[in-house]
């Protein structure tokens, strides 16, 4: 198969997938929900204390390394996203955007410079997970 027909493959980004979903929180709600212990348990891992600051370096207990490259309260994160298993870091970049109904966000999770086509597989199954399981969280 040429690298025409790989599905997410990008020249400058190697392998990338994207996954969303619309939650009925507003905007504000939903970083609410996304930054707190549960909700950033669910996304990025056990972190004894995380700064939503750029620059800020994390380490989780999964052994997930990173970097806070942009915060914009309410709207987007952009970090580094590295599990120790692999030999690179890709970028993760979350964004909060206003649905057109009022008082409903899309959370997207868009991940680039992914190694291959079977870990792109990987990231949209475990992205998808986290979608859901921040719906649930979200109802109780």
């Amino acid at each position: 198969m040429n690298s025409e027909n790989m599905v997410g493959l990008t020249a400058a980004a190697g392998f990338q997938i994207g996954v969303r979903r619309t939650i009925t929180l507003s905007q504000e709600k939903a970083w609410e929900l996304l930054t707190s212990p549960q909700g950033r348990k669910l996304w990025l891992g056990e972190t004894p204390t995380i700064l939503f600051e750029k620059g800020y370096a994390f380490c989780t207990k999964e052994g997930i390394n990173g970097v806070l490259r942009v915060v914009k309260p309410n709207e987007q994160l952009r970090l580094s996203w590295q599990p120790a298993s692999w030999a690179e870091a890709s970028t993760l970049q979350i964004r909060l955007l206003p649905a057109a109904t009022p008082g409903r966000t899309t959370i997207s999770f868009h991940q680039e410079k992914l190694d291959s086509m079977q870990r792109r597989e990987e990231m949209k199954v475990r992205w998808e997970a986290v979608l859901k399981r921040l719906m649930e969280l979200k109802i109780k």
